[in-house]
C-alpha cells in the first residue's frame, strides 16, 4: 500500500527521473511516433507539464473553495496542439522541475482535514475526488507516462 510519502516522493522526483529518460534524444527521437498510435516522448513530455499544471490548479481550488467541481478535457486533443508536438521538450521540464517541487511541499503541509476535501465530478456519472485519491492517481500518472516513454525508446531503431 503506497502512504502520503510515497505519494510525494513520486511528486517529487518526476521531474530528475524525466530528465534522466530523456537525455540527449535528437529532436528526431523525440517527435517520431515509434510506438504509434502513442504518442511521441515529446508529446508525454509535455502532457506531463500540462496535465500537472491542471491537477495542481484543481488541489488549489478544493482547498480554497467552498465547492469545486472538475472540469473534463480532452487530453488526445491538447497533445496534437503545436506546442505539445514540439521538440523542444526543455521548456516543459522546466515547468516541472518548479512545479513538481512546489506540489510537494504544498502536500507535505497538508492537513489531515485537507487530505480528505473533495472535488466534484465533472458530471453526474464522473467520481468525486479527495485529496488523497488525486495524490495517488497523478503520482502514477507521472510513473505511468515514464514507462510510455520508456516503451518508445524500446521500440526506437538502434
Amino acid at each position: 500500500m503506497e502512504t502520503r510519502a510515497d505519494y510525494i516522493a513520486t511528486v517529487r522526483n518526476l521531474p530528475a527521473q524525466l530528465r534522466e529518460l530523456v537525455a540527449g534524444l535528437s529532436a528526431e527521437q523525440l517527435t517520431t511516433a515509434y510506438n504509434a498510435p502513442e504518442w511521441t516522448i515529446a508529446q508525454n513530455v509535455h502532457h506531463l507539464a500540462d496535465t500537472h499544471m491542471i491537477c495542481v490548479r484543481r488541489f488549489k481550488l478544493i482547498l480554497t473553495s467552498p465547492r469545486f467541481q472538475f472540469t473534463a478535457y480532452d487530453v488526445n486533443a491538447i497533445a496534437e496542439l503545436p506546442d505539445a508536438n514540439n521538440a523542444d521538450i526543455e521548456t516543459s521540464l522546466r515547468i516541472l522541475d518548479g512545479l513538481q517541487e512546489r506540489w510537494a511541499v504544498l502536500l507535505e503541509n497538508l492537513s489531515e482535514d485537507d487530505w480528505g476535501k473533495v472535488g466534484l465530478g465533472s458530471s453526474p456519472d464522473s467520481p468525486d475526488y479527495s485529496l488523497e485519491d488525486l495524490a495517488r492517481v497523478y503520482s502514477q500518472h507521472g510513473l505511468n507516462h515514464l514507462q510510455q516513454i520508456q516503451d518508445v525508446l524500446d521500440r526506437m531503431p538502434a
